[in-house]
């Protein structure tokens, strides 16, 4: 396909948006019927292992079949079973730390918020010691090791949030060590809890400060006492009864009670020599009801065939999930629909999936991956990447979509995950052709390059390209930057996970359309060449990738 120019007509905005020498074109009003189909409360907010989950791979399964796509699936199927553990919690019947005797309640999404990932009928912790391991991390590769060999089987660990580079300042022992204020993935909640894990702890806490965290208790407590995760055997159950996080004033009330400044174990805590510090004389206690199912859930998986060599895969990822049912809102929404999060990325790459199958066949395949349970901790890509139908050695790139500002045009594209790999580098490329400019994501610190699907396939090396409009203010066409970092302090601040994350017609797609036609292009592109991106000198995935570097040639 040669390049051209698509002027791409937003009529019912009444404006048109030129996209230079791109090769997808993107039709804004079908984005739009789209999401407001995928966000209705037919669908229920898209909860996995629900009605709205059947509704929702019913209805994606149908759009694929009508555009001529193939089902990519195991055996030839469009749907890929992924077994969930669905886990909530009930009123507590006890839930407090004690300080030498005194105790100390505290209460479910105002002091604390806690989950479970564990097939149990209650979550029991007694009288278990309480102890603050710094950052929680255990990284020889940078030297650093908070935990020092302390035996912290049965007790509760306190972490900080982020990694020890965030707050650490020019001449501290940390600084430097973790990317600088580009959070690594040791500042990430996962790997937290996971590591509490591995060092035998019963519970675990992070302390939550909205600056490190990247987003405030609002978001914290979304999920209302739900987990989810990859459905496991018992042998590989984590040990940790109880997890989650702790206010950022309860923490530094607790801290207190046992005599001890929180502030200032901050900042020893950004020192390589840090030792965990145990809480004195603080306990805490937790019996807490666990209502537990397995329930099975799906990855949408949809392809066009490759004509000259098939087995070499580009694939488009975006997640159908949202949060389901939860309380009534102001307006008396109850449904999570996640209109932008993500039914827009959805809604993107079923128009990408559009304008490729009108095309001439690509000589690579192209996969289209609508992933289940992202916001249950990027579970639907992480069990395909654990299961993959197309290797990953094999795998030329994942390109993910996972929220887009929807405030109009901009002079620029915002790149999450800076010095990864090449991919960015055909960003900036393609994003030239639109006469826009590449922006590095405005707060690198929030580690959004590890909070998206595609981080599923990075870590088994495959390079990968996120678009995500909360990653830094657009330079909007009217309002510049402003006016870009107002949308996001309103949709982050008000509706991110919430019931009025649903759509409008205060809506203006002409952003979306960029970036889509960006990204569809991007991968066009790959799809008709030979070209394999590479990881650059320094990601921590560059070595997994050089390992199955033979099977490329």
């Amino acid at each position: 396909m040669t390049l051209r120019k698509i002027a791409i007509a937003t009529a019912c905005l009444g404006l048109s948006v030129q996209s230079a020498n791109a090769q997808v074109a993107v039709d804004p009003n079908r984005l739009t019927e789209t999401v407001k189909t995928l966000a209705s409360d037919d669908f229920e907010g898209r909860a996995p292992g629900t009605a709205g989950e059947q509704k929702t791979v019913d209805y994606l399964v149908a759009r694929f079949k009508a555009l001529g796509l193939q089902p990519a699936g195991p055996g030839g199927q469009w749907l890929q079973t992924v077994p969930l553990l669905h886990t909530r919690l009930g009123t507590p019947a006890k839930l407090a730390f004690a300080a030498k005797g005194q105790a100390m309640p505290v209460e479910q999404a105002k002091d604390v918020y806690l989950s479970t990932i564990r097939p149990d009928d209650a979550a029991r912790i007694a009288g278990a010691p309480v102890v603050f391991v710094g950052y929680g991390v255990k990284a020889p590769e940078r030297q650093w090791d908070d935990f020092k060999g302390m035996d912290l089987k049965g007790k509760v660990v306190v972490f900080l949030v982020n990694d020890p580079d965030y707050a650490a300042a020019a001449g501290e022992p940390a600084a430097g060590r973790f990317g600088g204020r580009t959070m690594t993935y040791y500042g990430r909640w996962t790997y937290k809890f996971e590591e509490a894990a591995r060092q035998g702890a019963i519970g675990a806490l992070i302390v939550h400060e909205t600056g490190a965290a990247g987003y405030g208790w609002n978001v914290v407590v979304s999920p209302g006492g739900e987990n989810y995760d990859i459905a496991r055997k018992p042998a590989d159950l984590t040990s940790l009864a109880l997890q989650g996080w702790i206010s950022g004033d309860a923490a530094t009330r607790l801290f207190a009670s046992a005599g001890l400044d929180l502030a200032k174990l901050s900042v020893a805590a950004r020192d390589p020599k840090f030792k965990p510090v145990p809480l004195t004389g603080v306990t805490f206690d937790a019996d807490v009801p666990v209502s537990h199912e397995t329930v099975e859930s799906h990855n949408v998986l949809a392809k066009i065939p490759g004509k000259a060599r098939p087995d070499e895969v580009v694939m488009f990822g975006a997640h159908w999930d949202a949060y389901g049912r939860g309380k009534p809102d102001v307006q008396g929404h109850v449904f999570r629909a996640g209109a932008n999060d993500d039914a827009l990325g959805i809604a993107g790459i079923l128009e990408i999936a559009r304008a490729m199958k009108a095309a001439p066949a690509p000589d690579r395949s192209v996969v289209f991956a609508a992933w289940t349970a992202e916001e249950r901790g990027l579970l639907g890509s992480e069990y395909y990447a654990t299961n993959p139908v197309f290797p990953a050695e094999k795998t030329v790139a994942t390109l993910a979509i996972d929220i887009l500002q929807t405030a109009g045009a901009a002079k620029d594209v915002v790149l999450v995950g800076a010095g990864q790999d090449t991919l960015e580098d055909d960003m900036k490329r393609v994003a030239a052709t639109q006469g826009r400019t590449v922006t590095p994501e405005g707060l690198p610190e929030r580690g959004l390059f590890y909070r998206a699907d595609h981080f599923s396939l990075a870590k088994r090396g495959v390079p990968v390209l996120l678009l995500m409009g909360i990653a830094g203010a657009a330079n909007l066409e009217q309002g510049g930057v402003a006016a870009g970092q107002a949308w996001i302090d309103a949709y982050t601040g008000n509706c991110y996970h919430q019931a009025c994350d649903r759509w409008t017609p205060d809506w203006n797609l002409a952003g979306a359309v960029q970036d889509i036609d960006l990204i569809g292009t991007i991968g066009d592109q790959l799809a008709r060449s030979q070209v394999w991106p590479q990881w650059k000198a320094g990601s921590e995935f560059a070595a997994i990738r050089a390992k199955s570097a033979a099977v490329r040639k």
